[in-house]
């Protein structure tokens, strides 16, 4: 086992600099082995091979050892700089490359390559395009659609800047899931996302459901950037009061000391708490755990979603 933090990014010189305190040592529950299996070997060419990006190397997710070995990945289009600079996130920021409109059909392929049945598609912000990228967005479900038709399809998508006519290109295209990740509280939502507005997401949220009632809608948060229980609560309230369907609650991982500083370690009872309260404010799914990601088994919580609406 090692700790994540070790695991995460290479050693940072600037770390060494910080007092111990602001490096606070992971709890048992943020550990996880390193990843390094035959098939997490195996797509790991197989993404360099394509010219993929995936967010779960870019972002340093916890859970890429287990999701590849799975054979489950959340591609990132667009490429792999973003125009944006949040506080917590660990993307490269800066000025992005040409559009790459090629992209669509390598994604396409390398889901079949893979036998993938769920699918997961995220991207970098991209506000150097008139329209964000969503015309990228629509066509990678359409190729991927297309070379497999039995495969489900979730999409991450950024705000657009608020853009209705983007987002109807994404919506218009068919997901199966459309996330939009609400990241944190409204008042800490100011100072980790600064070229974000918590109101414009929400809205955001809201108006795929306007322009398709029936599709199904998610978000994320994750905690420990100095939120309170009341403003988690009042933000799954806000989720739910725009008919969001499915939420994922995981901690924030400091990715390096220019990001914001850990708050504190939540603990699984607590995680177990949110959840419920999630539940109860009628979530069709929570995905609720120290080491929950926005798509970490997307595939279980779309099946969860299925029945719940069956249901209904």
């Amino acid at each position: 086992m090692t700790d994540l933090a070790d695991r995460q990014l290479p050693p940072n010189p600037a770390d060494a600099g910080e007092p111990a305190a602001l490096r606070p040592r992971l709890p048992d529950w943020l550990k996880v082995r390193m990843p390094g299996g035959p098939r997490y070997i195996e797509l790991k060419q197989l993404m360099r091979d394509s010219q993929l990006h995936t967010v779960c190397e870019e972002a340093h997710c916890p859970n890429i050892g287990e999701c590849w070995e799975r054979s489950a990945a959340t591609f990132m289009i667009l490429g792999d700089i973003c125009t944006r600079a949040c506080a917590y996130c660990a993307v490269t920021t800066g000025r992005p490359g040409a559009l790459d409109l090629g992209e669509p059909f390598r994604l396409a392929a390398t889901v079949k390559r893979m036998g993938l049945k769920y699918c997961v598609v995220t991207s970098v912000n991209r506000d150097d395009l008139d329209d964000g990228g969503a015309a990228i967005f629509a066509a990678c479900i359409k190729q991927v659609r297309a070379a497999v038709p039995d495969c489900r399809l979730e999409v991450l998508i950024p705000d657009f800047e608020g853009d209705e006519l983007a987002l109807r290109k994404v919506v218009n295209a068919k997901p199966h899931v459309l996330n939009h990740n609400i990241e944190s509280v409204e008042r800490v939502f100011r100072r980790v996302r600064p070229r974000g507005d918590y109101r414009q997401s929400l809205d955001l949220l809201q108006k795929v459901k306007t322009i398709d009632p029936n599709m199904v809608t998610k978000s994320g948060i994750i905690v420990g950037m100095g939120e309170t229980t009341d403003e988690l609560h009042q933000t799954m309230a806000d989720l739910r009061s725009v008919d969001c369907d499915l939420l994922t609650i995981g901690q924030y991982l400091r990715p390096s000391i220019k990001h914001t500083r850990i708050d504190r370690f939540y603990t699984p009872d607590e995680f177990d708490a949110l959840r419920q309260i999630g539940e109860q404010l009628g979530f069709k799914h929570v995905a609720s755990g120290p080491l929950v990601r926005s798509s970490y088994h997307a595939d279980e919580q779309h099946e969860a979603a299925a029945v719940a609406h069956q249901r209904a």
